[in-house]
């Protein structure tokens, strides 16, 4: 970094953080450069070609500083911007909670597809993380009664914040799984930590900042999903619905495990044709 970063303009400050992003091998340097300058200066797209020229702020400039600097040691980006827009709601992202990922906005499609024809429906969230699902449930089905667990008191607190600041009305409950709540639900969903151990020392070093019990679920990555089927199974209407978000390595594979305990599984596609969803029916002996 330039010895006086404040005598920079705008565009030598895209050229340098895209630069210095490169250098630490972030994947996508050039976007993320854009995204801290417009983030910090508070700039539009379209002021970054007609403002390129303008020297930044001294104060602005340390501040970028410090982000691109963050960024260049593979903390995430949504951690620096400290919110972001998923699903149709606004989420404070931080160390407390999984970042939600861009493929689980099609969880929460099948989710809104799952009660389309249902009248105010009942449904839990289990692992609600950030609070993700729960809010983005609620802001598409004012008319659904929400309820979302997670083991985390510090994630709690980080979906509990972002229920506040959406405006949401969800009931957040600390415990295990289902949390010993006996239903009945009309939809059970989650997106559980489902990475085989194994995958710990090959993961991507943003990776690191994300909490251990929100990725890695034992060997084959299934020692969240069973237990959560079984207590599923148990707890959901007779007409309701298991909803899962998995390793594409390993949702076929659970799909038949359900399929063999009773339920009617299915595995569904993400946006480029990966099988990473389960949507089951509940056992019709339960």
């Amino acid at each position: 970094m330039p010895p006086e970063p404040q005598l920079l303009t705008v565009r030598a400050w895209l050229h340098e953080a895209a630069r210095l992003l490169r250098d630490a091998g972030v994947p996508s340097p050039q976007a993320d450069a854009r995204v801290l300058v417009t983030h910090v200066l508070n700039l539009g797209g379209a002021a970054l070609l007609t403002r390129g020229g303008e020297v930044v702020p001294e104060a602005d400039a340390a501040r970028l500083k410090n982000l691109i600097t963050r960024r260049a040691t593979r903390e995430p980006l949504q951690h620096l911007l400290g919110e972001v827009e998923w699903g149709g709601v606004r989420l404070r992202t931080d160390g407390r909670a999984l970042v939600p990922r861009p493929e689980t906005e099609w969880l929460l499609h099948l989710a809104i597809e799952t009660l389309r024809d249902r009248i105010a429906p009942h449904v839990l969230d289990v692992g609600t993380g950030t609070g993700a699902l729960a809010l983005g449930l609620k802001a598409a089905r004012p008319d659904v009664t929400v309820t979302a667990t997670d083991l985390s008191p510090d994630a709690l607190g980080l979906a509990r914040e972002n229920a506040t600041l959406n405006g949401l009305d969800v009931a957040f409950i600390e415990g295990s799984l289902l949390a010993g709540l006996p239903g009945p639900f009309d939809l059970i969903v989650s997106n559980p930590p489902y990475l085989p151990g194994t995958d710990r020392a090959e993961a991507d070093p943003e990776v690191r900042f994300d909490p251990d019990l929100a990725l890695y679920a034992g060997p084959d990555g299934l020692d969240v999903a069973r237990p959560l089927a079984a207590e599923a199974g148990c707890a959901l209407a007779p007409d309701g619905v298991l909803l899962l978000e998995l390793d594409p390595r390993n949702a076929a594979l659970f799909a038949e495990e359900l399929r063999h305990h009773g339920w009617h599984a299915e595995v569904l596609p993400d946006l480029t044709g990966r099988e990473r969803f389960v949507r089951a029916g509940r056992p019709t002996l339960l």
